[in-house]
C-alpha cells in the first residue's frame, strides 16, 4: 500500500497542483490509516487486503479517531481516504471504494475568533521600545495581514516583486495556486515602506519578510511572535494571526462591504465559506442590542 500512497502523493503534487501544506495533511492522514490497517490485519496492508475493506472496518477506524480528534478533523481524514481510494478505482487498482458508503461527520458550528476594531488598533499602533529592524518587519507583517486579509502562509510566501506600493496592490498566490490581487491600505503601505527603507536592497524575487538570519520568515514565527505583541498590548493571547484575517472580513462586513467582494478579497472558492462572517457580525449586533436597548438590558 505504501507505494500506492507515494504514487497518489505525486498525483496530488503534479496533476492536481495542491499546496505543500495540503499534500502534507493528506500524507499524515493516510499514514494514520495505514497504521490502523496494519494493526487490524496483523500484516502490512496490500492491494488484496484493500479489496476486502468494508464499512464496518471504516466505522471502527472513525470511532478510534473520534476518541482523539474533533469532528472537523475526522471529516478531513475521511475525505483524504475517500480521495485516495477513488484514485485507486480510477487507476483500475480497485473496483469500488467502500468509503463512499460512509457519511461525513457533521462539523461543529463555531464562530471564528475576531478582534474588535479597538483591539486591532491597540495591537498595531504599538511603538517600538527601540529602533529595531525586526520590529519594523513585524509591524509590516501584521499591518498587511489585517489590511489585506491574507492567510499567514500567503503572507510569508510574498516576494518583493509581489508588491506594487505605487498602485497600493499586492499579488497573492492562495490555495490551489490561485492568484488574486488585493488592495493594500495606507497604514500597511507606510509600515512596508518603513521596513523596506531600513533593509538592505535585495533582488525583486527576494522574500518580502526576512528572519534574523536573512532567510524567509516562516508562518510558525509569525504565529509565535503574535503572542508577544498581544501581551505587550495588554490583550488576551488566545488570538492567532489568522484572527486578523477574520477581523478583516468581519470589519468590512460591519462597514457595509458586499459579501461577494469580501469573498474575492479572501480568495474563497465558495460563498458559503465567506457567509460564516455574517454570523459573527449578527452576533456582535445582538450583543450591542442587548447592552443598549432599554427593554433588552438584563437587570
Amino acid at each position: 500500500m505504501k507505494p500506492l500512497i507515494d504514487q497518489f502523493m505525486r498525483h496530488l503534487s503534479i496533476e492536481r497542483n495542491l499546496s505543500p501544506h495540503t499534500i502534507a495533511a493528506y500524507g499524515h492522514d493516510l499514514a494514520q490509516f495505514y497504521d490502523f490497517l496494519q494493526r487490524s490485519f496483523n500484516a502490512p496492508p496490500d492491494v488484496e487486503r484493500l479489496k476486502r475493506l468494508d464499512a464496518h472496518l471504516f466505522r471502527r477506524y472513525l470511532a478510534k479517531r473520534h476518541e482523539r480528534n474533533r469532528r472537523t478533523s475526522v471529516g478531513r481524514k475521511l475525505a483524504a481516504i475517500r480521495t485516495f481510494l477513488r484514485y485507486l478505482v480510477r487507476e483500475g487498482i480497485l473496483l469500488t471504494s467502500a468509503a463512499d458508503a460512509l457519511s461525513t461527520p457533521r462539523a461543529e458550528k463555531y464562530l471564528p475568533r475576531v478582534l474588535s476594531v479597538d483591539e486591532v488598533f491597540r495591537l498595531l499602533d504599538q511603538s517600538p521600545q527601540r529602533d529595531s529592524l525586526l520590529f519594523l518587519r513585524d509591524k509590516a507583517a501584521y499591518e498587511v495581514l489585517y489590511s489585506c486579509g491574507l492567510r499567514v502562509a500567503e503572507l510569508t510566501a510574498l516576494n518583493l516583486s509581489s508588491l506594487d506600493l505605487h498602485q497600493g496592490l499586492v499579488r497573492v498566490v492562495g490555495k490551489g495556486s490561485k492568484e488574486r490581487t488585493v488592495p493594500v491600505g495606507s497604514a500597511a503601505i507606510a509600515a512596508l515602506q518603513a521596513y523596506l527603507a531600513a533593509r538592505k536592497p535585495l533582488d525583486a524575487e527576494a522574500p518580502l519578510l526576512l528572519n534574523a538570519r536573512g532567510g524567509r520568515l516562516t508562518p510558525r514565527s509569525v504565529q509565535r511572535l503574535m503572542k508577544k505583541y498581544l501581551l505587550l498590548a495588554g490583550l488576551p493571547t488566545d488570538a492567532s494571526p489568522h484572527a486578523l484575517r477574520h477581523s478583516f472580513a468581519t470589519h468590512l462586513l460591519d462597514g457595509g462591504a458586499d459579501l461577494r467582494a469580501i469573498q474575492e478579497l479572501l480568495g474563497h472558492a465558495s460563498l458559503s465559506t465567506t457567509q460564516k462572517y455574517t454570523q459573527v457580525s449578527l452576533s456582535h449586533l445582538t450583543q450591542v442590542y442587548d447592552a443598549a436597548h432599554p427593554r433588552s438590558r438584563k437587570k
